[in-house]
């Protein structure tokens, strides 16, 4: 059975930080590409940022040179820091592992809430 687990959401106040955590199990981790998704209020979802087996790294325009995705395959965990969190960035995140396109799975959401 796989998980995807995120924790670390919560509300922050314009220009802190938060770090979201996803912890798997059921899949062989270190083989998925990993990626954090938001979906906000009436919007469609977006992928924030994307990091491969490899460690190559994607991130969405508006989330460049403040968020930073990384990972650990020992311990079967994505992380996304977010600094500089902005009202805009308000969502539920939501962790995302991808094989191939026949295996990808989702996590439940962690809601991010940045007041202005």
């Amino acid at each position: 059975q796989v998980q995807l687990v995120e924790s670390g959401g919560g509300l922050v106040q314009a220009g802190g930080s938060l770090r979201l955590s996803c912890a798997a199990s059921g899949i062989i981790f270190s083989i998925h590409t990993m990626c954090w998704y938001r979906q906000a209020p009436g919007k469609q979802r977006e992928l924030v940022a994307a990091i491969t087996p490899g460690g190559s790294r994607d991130y969405a325009e508006s989330v460049k040179g403040r968020f930073t995705i990384s990972r650990d395959n020992a311990k079967n965990t994505v992380w996304l820091q977010m600094n500089s969190l902005k009202p805009e960035d308000t969502a539920v995140y939501l962790c995302h592992a991808q094989k191939n396109r026949y295996n990808e799975y989702w996590g439940q959401g962690t809601q991010v809430t940045v007041s202005s």
